[in-house]
């Protein structure tokens, strides 16, 4: 089944958020290359053409859909994120998830 996580920066934490993007983007390459990523990407802070680069404004958070056996595994593997070990996520929302469209 698919599960969205969605994780939520904490204030504060952008510059652990850059140090600790290869690690993060590796962790979730582990899905990709398993077949189970369907999508993932941060969600800026700011509205804007410009917005793939933030600045100083940093991010929201991110989101991952992707494939688990079931929601303790999605829940799990959420824990073991090293953007949540850090302490970069100040939680993360972890939700069944069905694919309607396209």
């Amino acid at each position: 089944m698919l599960y969205v996580i969605l994780g939520h920066d904490a204030p504060g934490t952008l510059k652990q958020r850059i140090e600790l993007r290869p690690q993060h983007r590796d962790y979730i390459r582990q899905l990709q290359v398993a077949g189970r990523l369907v999508i993932a990407g941060p969600r800026p802070a700011i509205d804007a053409v410009d917005a793939v680069d933030p600045g100083a404004a940093g991010y929201h958070g991110s989101l991952i859909i992707a494939e688990f056996d079931d929601l303790e595994a999605a829940r799990a593997w959420a824990v073991n994120d090293p953007y949540n070990q850090a302490g970069v996520f100040s939680h993360v929302d972890v939700q069944a998830f069905v694919k309607a469209l396209p």
